[in-house]
């Protein structure tokens, strides 16, 4: 018998809580990661005010110093920890594939200096539309589209970017080059990207609408992953005939692998939110899992380098958060956690290496406090420990910390 019915996690995208020990391997424009601190630089530099949040216990988190404005809870409502990461990266994949499970000890390929002439003349031959050359490299996305957007409205040419994570991105007004085409271009860069030397974890299709000095990217983006290289817990559960809900780009970072019920991507945190609580309320939903991505933190004001848009983003997470314990069923579980950090303080534009946290709640709760700090693959252990199901590669439940 299971001790929760239902279990609800949230991933905030990039909501890191400190340096992890290994950070200084990971660099940023040059600089380690050794000094990144995304809750903690935002608290500091900005003020971070999430009274919700804080009563579950995130104050409580241990760290060096104290999270400047978010205090700590004599009697917390729920549990909280940090967890640090075993997998060989610090991107969005790597990330979720070891909240399941998995551990990843090659990382994905990345390309610093722009993709090879051959990936770049492959897709060219395939679309019959040229690439511009001066875009290929690292780019800010929205800096891209500033850049060379008004080219694109004259010669229809694509623009093909990347980033410091494993991604091949392609940018495409929606007037120019029409989103079924944009979709089939970006299906065949997965189709050619799939093994070593270009092992890409994720091929993004990037619309975007508006005119020169006022493009804005729509929410029809979409995400084509590699599969995860094992079963996850998402798939023992699935294996196991229980219900599993996707909320935002959780289907996508998958690649639809362990997840019965897709609810579809997010236009925006808040309309991710209302999915989410719109999920929890599903009359046939009385048993399983679900696992919903916020992006908004780490594409709109973690890469932007917007800490004050970041803050925000935090406050407008903790208000709704009343509505989602509210949502909850006596015996369901809430896990709030992350995948990576993205400091808005620190030195370029890049993910940062970092402990997540994680905060536990339940209305089935009659005790509180601190669990010994684990890895984020103990996420996935407990949800199996719960549902009975098998563990995946790595993780320790703590479920039974959960009194």
């Amino acid at each position: 018998m299971s001790k929760f019915n239902r279990i609800h996690l949230v991933v905030l995208d990039s909501v890191g809580i400190g340096a992890a020990p290994d950070a200084n391997n990971f660099v940023n424009a040059g600089v380690p990661d050794g000094a990144s601190d995304t809750l903690g630089h935002i608290s500091k530099t900005v003020g971070l005010d999430v009274p919700n949040m804080a009563r579950i216990g995130l104050g409580n988190i241990p760290r060096e110093t104290p999270l400047k404005t978010v205090p700590s809870e004599s009697n917390p409502t729920g549990y909280a920890t940090k967890l640090e990461e075993v997998s060989l990266g610090k991107d969005t994949m790597t990330g979720h594939w070891e909240i399941m499970g998995l551990n990843i000890t090659e990382p994905f390929d990345t390309f610093w200096n722009g993709f090879p002439e051959e990936i770049i003349t492959k897709i060219e031959a395939f679309s019959g539309r040229k690439v511009i050359r001066e875009a290929n490299k690292p780019y800010s996305g929205t800096a891209v589209i500033d850049d060379f957007g008004p080219r694109q409205m004259e010669t229809g040419e694509l623009i093909i970017y990347t980033s410091a994570d494993p991604v091949l991105q392609i940018a495409a007004h929606e007037d120019v080059i029409p989103l079924d085409e944009l979709y089939r271009i970006c299906e065949y860069a997965r189709s050619i990207t799939l093994e070593r030397p270009a092992l890409l974890g994720r091929i993004i299709a990037r619309p975007y609408v508006g005119t020169p000095g006022n493009f804005t990217r729509t929410a029809n983006r979409r995400d084509l992953a590699v599969s995860p290289f094992a079963p996850t817990v998402l798939d023992k559960l699935n294996e196991a005939g229980i219900d599993t809900y996707a909320v935002g780009k959780i289907n996508d970072i998958f690649n639809g692998a362990g997840i019965n019920h897709d609810m579809g991507h997010n236009k925006s945190n808040i309309h991710g939110m209302d999915t989410l609580i719109k999920t929890m309320k599903l009359e046939e939903f009385t048993y399983g899992f679900s696992f919903t991505n916020l992006v908004d933190f780490d594409a709109l004001y973690g890469h932007r380098r917007n800490a004050h848009g970041y803050r925000d983003c935090l406050h407008e997470f903790d208000n709704r958060l009343p509505e989602i314990i509210a949502a909850m069923k006596e015996d369901d579980l809430l896990l709030i956690t992350a995948d990576h950090g993205n400091d808005p303080t620190y030195a370029g534009t890049d993910h940062t290496r970092e402990y997540i946290p994680l905060l536990a709640y339940s209305p089935l709760f009659t005790g509180n406090g601190v669990i010994p700090q684990g890895h984020f693959a103990d996420i996935s252990a407990t949800i199996a420990d719960n549902f009975g199901v098998d563990t995946a590669m790595i993780g320790e439940s703590f479920l039974q910390s959960l009194v």
